[in-house]
């Protein structure tokens, strides 16, 4: 059904998913797509669509595009285990968003610090649907 322009859910730099420190989004389990390595604050809506599910402790979401594609955005490595600190939820499950509304802020500084890694990955869950997937590099606002 055409192309899909996915914008970055964080200012930061692109790294390659093969890169992060986890073997799910390493390996490509949970999907393909990028990592960011954060300089901002929050995570924004990385297309126009519907909020799927917010982690409890607000380091994760999913968001499904108006044109079904399922994308899932995780900020960092293991930050499930700060238990949501440093992250606060701007949006609610359910709710339709516009590319750049704000998700889930967060405080940078406090998660470098206590985060195993902040690199965070931006994947699409239902890569089966995909024909292609081009991703591009460099810094993201």
């Amino acid at each position: 059904t055409g192309t899909i322009e996915i914008i970055a859910p964080l200012s930061g730099e692109i790294v390659n998913i093969e890169d992060v420190p986890d073997v799910v989004f390493a390996e490509k389990i949970v999907g393909d797509g990028i990592a960011i390595k954060p300089t901002g604050n929050k995570m924004v809506a990385p297309v126009d669509g519907t909020i799927g599910k917010i982690f409890e402790t607000n380091h994760a979401f999913s968001i499904e595009s108006d044109s079904g594609v399922e994308l899932f955005v995780h900020f960092g490595i293991d930050t499930v285990e700060l238990k949501g600190e440093g992250f606060k939820r701007i949006a609610e499950e359910g709710q339709r968003v516009k590319v750049g509304d704000t998700v889930i802020e967060f405080d940078l500084p406090l998660l470098e610090e206590k985060a195993k890694s902040t690199l965070t990955p931006v994947v699409i869950s239902n890569m089966d649907e995909i024909k292609e997937l081009i991703k591009l590099s460099g810094s993201v606002t």
